[in-house]
């Protein structure tokens, strides 16, 4: 910065100048002095229009981080939601499968209960009607065997 640089020479110019013994003064050039003075007058707008602008320049730079900050917490929060909810999916389809399951082996209890219960009416109404052959069977022979002679 120009502008330190000038006052840096401002300051060379008072610390090498004659001083009035005992009065704390200093003899300067009048003209060097107001040289300096007018050239920092000339470059103060410009590095005080450059100050302005990288401070301008460095809240837009944390504005624009802010918002990348922001989406970016807002794309990980999509993403988790994203993935919760593939979850929450996932074990809402293998609890309904499992119910699938559950009711299929119900069903086919059932079906073997009744099965069973089906082939032991069968074979009840079989036995039954053997048992009657069988009477009848053993009727015909007590009557063959009461006509023999």
């Amino acid at each position: 910065m120009n502008v330190l640089r000038l006052l840096d020479e401002l300051e060379d110019i008072v610390e090498n100048s004659s001083t009035i013994p005992f009065a704390g003064k200093a003899l300067v050039d009048r003209g060097e002095i107001l040289d300096i003075i007018k050239e920092i007058r000339i470059q103060l707008p410009d590095e005080v229009k450059q100050a302005q602008w990288i401070k301008e320049e460095r809240q837009r730079i944390l504005v624009d981080a802010q918002q990348e900050a922001e989406s970016i917490m807002k794309d990980a929060r999509t993403h988790i939601e994203e993935m919760v909810e593939k979850d929450e999916i996932t074990r809402l389809a293998q609890k309904r499968a499992e119910e699938i399951i559950e009711q299929g082996q119900a069903h086919a209890k059932e079906i073997r209960i009744g099965a069973r219960q089906y082939a032991d009416d069968l074979l009840a109404g079989i036995e039954e009607r053997l048992d009657q052959l069988g009477n009848t069977v053993k009727q015909n022979r007590k009557e063959l065997k009461g006509m023999k002679g």
